[in-house]
C-alpha cells in the first residue's frame, strides 16, 4: 500500500470518529435543551418565575456529568472537560458544581461528588 493510501485510510477513520464524537454531543445537547424546557414548563405550572440562564461553560459542566456513569468530582470534570487538573482549577470548578448544586441543577450525594437528581423511585 502506497504511503498517500495509508494516509488517506487513517484520516477516513479519524473523520468517521470525530462525526460519531460530533453525534453524541448534538445529542446530549438536545437532551439538555428538552430538559431546559421542562424544567421551564414544571415552573410556569406552579407559578415559580423561570430560572436564571446559567452562566457561559456550566452546559459543558452539564454535559461532561450527564454523560458520566457514575458521580464525578471537581478534578473528574476538569479532566473530561480537557482544563488543567491544577489546584487552582479544580477548586475553580468545585465552585461552579457548588452553584449547580446550590440551583437544584446537580446533586452532591456525596462530599466532593457530584451528579444528575434522580428521579424518585416509585
Amino acid at each position: 500500500m502506497r504511503r498517500v493510501d495509508v494516509t488517506d485510510e487513517r484520516l477516513r477513520e479519524q473523520i468517521t470518529q470525530l462525526s460519531e464524537q460530533l453525534a453524541a454531543a448534538e445529542q446530549t445537547s438536545e437532551r439538555l435543551e428538552i430538559t431546559h424546557e421542562t424544567i421551564l414548563e414544571l415552573d410556569a405550572e406552579d407559578g415559580l418565575p423561570p430560572p436564571e440562564p446559567l452562566p457561559p461553560g456550566y452546559h459543558e459542566i452539564l454535559a461532561a456529568i450527564e454523560q458520566a456513569a457514575d458521580a464525578l468530582r471537581a478534578k473528574d470534570v476538569c479532566k473530561a472537560l480537557g482544563t488543567g487538573t491544577e489546584p487552582r482549577h479544580t477548586e475553580g470548578m468545585r465552585a461552579k458544581l457548588k452553584h449547580l448544586v446550590n440551583r437544584g441543577i446537580l446533586t452532591e450525594p456525596e462530599p466532593g461528588l457530584f451528579t444528575l437528581p434522580r428521579p424518585p423511585t416509585l
